[in-house]
C-alpha cells in the first residue's frame, strides 16, 4: 500500500464526553467473555463489553425453553483454560451451561467490564484517527481503536411471515423467548418447525397439552443422545487429577473430529446413514409416520439432531405430525394447505434464527474506509478472512464470522483460536507502531473463492436447502474442513495479507522480510 493523501473527515463529530477505550467488544456470550479474558491475560484492560441484555450468557441466557440442552459434550463445550470437573452429564442442559458462564465471569473478574442493556446500533470507522465510533441505542457513543463483534449468528429469532398471523387471538412466542408464565396444560398447541430447539421442547410439553399439532417443513436425521451422568467418583478424580479431565476432553475432541470425514466426503456419509435410519426404524413402527419422518437428503447436509425422546413422542394419541405446510392462520386455528383446520390456543415457533447478516443487520449501520458500507459489501453474501477480518473495515474483528460454524465439533474451539489470532493482531500492531490494519481485498476474494471450492463434494453441497445456505445455495456458515486445519492456518499473523497503516503519516508501515508474526509475539 503506497502513501496516500488523507481523505476529508466526514465522520460524525466526536463529542468530548465520549469514552475512549482500546477495544469495544459487542456481546457477552462465550465469544465476548473469551475475548475479554484473553485481553486481560495480554495486559490489555482498557476495554468494554457492550451487552444488549441484562446479564452475560448470550444464547444460554435467552434459551430457557423446556428441555433446552447442548448437542456438544459438556467437557468440550467449555473453555480449554477453564475446565470444569463438576459437569453432571455428558450433554449439559442450559441451566448448567449458564451457571458455568456466570462462574467463569466471576472467576476471571470480567463482570466489571460489562455494560448491560447497551445495544449497539452502528459503528463508523474514522480513517484519519484510525478509530471506531460506536453508537448505542440510547444515543450514547464510544470511541475505540479495536471493534470486536462477538454477537454470534444465533441471536435474532426467525418468525415466519404467515398469512393471517396478526389475526390470531391466542398466545404466540418463539422458543428463544419462552413465556414461562403461560400455562400450556390442557391447551391446544401448534408448534411450527422441527429443528434443534423443537425436538427438545416438544417431548417435554407433549404430556401436558390437550393436543399438539407439529408442522414439519422437512424431517431431520436424528441420532440417540448419550444420557449418561458423571458419577461422584468421576468428578472427584477430575478435580484431584486435572490431567485425567484433560485427557477425557482430548478423547472427546478426537472422537468429534473424526466425524468430519463423512461430512467432507459425501459418499462416506451415506455409509453412516444406516445408523440414523436404524434408530428411526426402531423407534417408529408406524410405516406412514416413519416415511414422514425420513429425510430425503444425505445425513449431515442439514444439522444432525440428537434425542431419545423425539420419535417416541409420536406414539402419543394427542400428538399429530402435519407435513402439508401452512395455508393461513385464523383467529383460533392454523389451516394447513389441504384446508384442514387445527385448533390452537397457542402457537410456538421452533423456527430457529436469522443467520444471514444481511437480514439481521438491516438496522445496523456499519461503515469502514471510504466507500465501504457492510450492507453494500455483503449484498451478495457475507465474506471474511477466516471469519475474522473483513477488507475495508480496519481493526474490526469478528468471532464466529462467515464460514466458521461447525457441524462436527465444538464451536468453543473455534472461538478460542479466533481470539488468540485477534490478540496476536493487536500485539503486532502495537509492535509495528501501526495505527490500523486492513485486510487486502484480493486476499479476501482469493480466500473466499477457495472456501466455496472446498464445499464441492461435501454433504452441505449434496442437494438440500438448510440454514447453512443463502437463497442462492451459497454456504456462508460452515467451515469446510477440520478444526485442526483451522488452528494451523491461524497459528501466525501473515503480515502480507494486511495493509499496515500509520495514521500519523497516512502511509503504510514497512513489512519486514520475515512475514510471520510468530517471532515478534512474546
Amino acid at each position: 500500500m503506497n502513501a496516500k493523501m488523507k481523505s476529508a473527515d466526514t465522520s460524525t463529530p466526536l463529542n468530548k464526553s465520549v469514552k475512549r477505550v482500546e477495544a469495544a467488544i459487542v456481546g457477552a456470550g462465550f465469544g465476548g467473555l473469551c475475548m475479554a479474558i484473553k485481553l486481560q491475560e495480554a495486559g490489555i484492560t482498557d476495554f468494554v463489553i457492550l451487552e444488549k441484555g441484562s446479564d452475560v450468557g448470550g444464547t444460554w441466557r435467552d434459551n430457557t425453553y423446556p428441555g433446552a440442552a447442548c448437542d456438544v459434550q459438556s467437557h468440550m463445550y467449555s473453555f480449554s483454560f477453564a475446565g470444569n470437573p463438576d459437569w453432571s452429564m455428558r450433554y449439559p442442559g442450559w441451566k448448567e451451561i449458564q451457571d458455568y458462564i456466570q462462574r467463569t465471569t466471576e472467576t476471571y473478574g470480567i463482570r466489571r467490564y460489562v455494560q448491560y442493556n447497551s445495544e449497539v446500533t452502528g459503528a463508523q470507522f474514522n480513517e484519519i484517527s484510525g478509530r471506531w465510533l460506536v453508537t448505542l441505542a440510547d444515543g450514547s457513543q464510544l470511541d475505540a481503536k479495536h471493534f470486536i463483534l462477538a454477537t454470534g449468528p444465533l441471536h435474532v429469532p426467525a418468525i415466519p411471515d404467515i398469512p393471517g398471523l396478526k389475526s390470531f387471538k391466542g398466545k404466540t412466542f418463539h422458543s428463544a423467548q419462552w413465556d414461562h408464565d403461560y400455562d400450556l396444560k390442557g391447551k391446544n398447541v401448534v408448534s411450527i418447525g422441527t429443528g434443534g430447539s423443537a425436538i427438545q421442547y416438544l417431548p417435554e410439553i407433549a404430556p401436558d397439552v390437550k393436543n399438539l399439532s407439529i408442522f414439519q417443513r422437512s424431517p431431520a436425521w436424528v441420532l440417540p443422545r448419550d444420557m449418561r451422568s458423571y458419577s461422584d467418583l468421576d468428578k472427584k478424580l477430575f478435580k484431584a487429577f486435572p490431567l485425567m479431565r484433560k485427557l477425557h476432553r482430548l478423547r472427546l475432541y478426537t472422537t468429534n473430529e473424526s466425524r468430519v470425514l463423512p461430512i467432507i466426503h459425501a459418499r462416506l456419509a451415506k455409509s453412516f446413514q444406516f445408523i440414523a435410519k436404524a434408530f428411526l426404524d426402531y423407534q417408529v413402527r408406524d410405516k406412514k409416520l416413519r416415511k414422514q419422518l425420513t429425510p430425503n437428503y444425505t445425513i449431515g447436509c442439514k444439522r444432525v439432531l440428537i434425542s431419545n425422546k423425539y420419535f417416541p413422542m409420536f406414539r402419543r394419541d394427542n400428538v399429530d405430525l402435519i407435513t402439508d405446510g401452512i395455508q393461513e392462520v385464523r383467529e383460533n386455528s392454523v389451516v394447513d394447505r389441504n384446508g384442514v383446520e387445527h385448533s390452537a390456543d397457542a402457537i410456538i415457533f421452533g423456527t430457529g434464527f436469522v443467520t444471514d447478516p444481511r437480514v439481521y443487520m438491516k438496522d445496523f449501520t456499519l461503515t469502514g474506509l471510504p466507500g465501504h458500507d457492510i450492507h453494500q459489501d455483503w449484498k451478495d453474501g457475507a465474506e471474511a478472512y477466516y471469519g475474522i477480518s473483513v477488507s475495508g473495515y480496519p481493526n474490526m474483528f469478528q468471532l464466529v464470522g462467515p464460514n466458521t460454524g461447525l457441524g462436527h465439533n465444538s464451536i468453543i474451539f473455534m472461538i478460542e483460536k479466533q481470539v488468540d489470532y485477534i490478540v496476536k493482531c493487536m500485539g503486532t500492531m502495537e509492535k509495528k507502531g501501526a495505527g490500523y490494519m486492513d485486510l487486502k481485498a484480493g486476499v479476501q476474494k482469493t480466500f473466499n473463492d477457495e472456501i466455496q471450492k472446498r464445499q464441492i463434494g461435501t454433504v452441505w453441497a449434496s442437494g438440500c436447502q438448510s440454514w447453512y445456505q443463502q437463497a442462492d445455495g451459497r454456504n456462508v456458515v460452515i467451515w469446510p474442513g477440520t478444526t485442526l486445519r483451522y488452528q494451523h492456518e491461524l497459528k501466525n499473523v501473515d503480515f502480507n495479507v494486511y495493509d499496515w497503516v500509520n495514521v500519523d503519516k497516512g502511509a503504510s508501515v514497512e513489512v519486514p522480510a520475515n512475514n510471520s508474526a510468530e517471532s515478534q509475539m512474546a
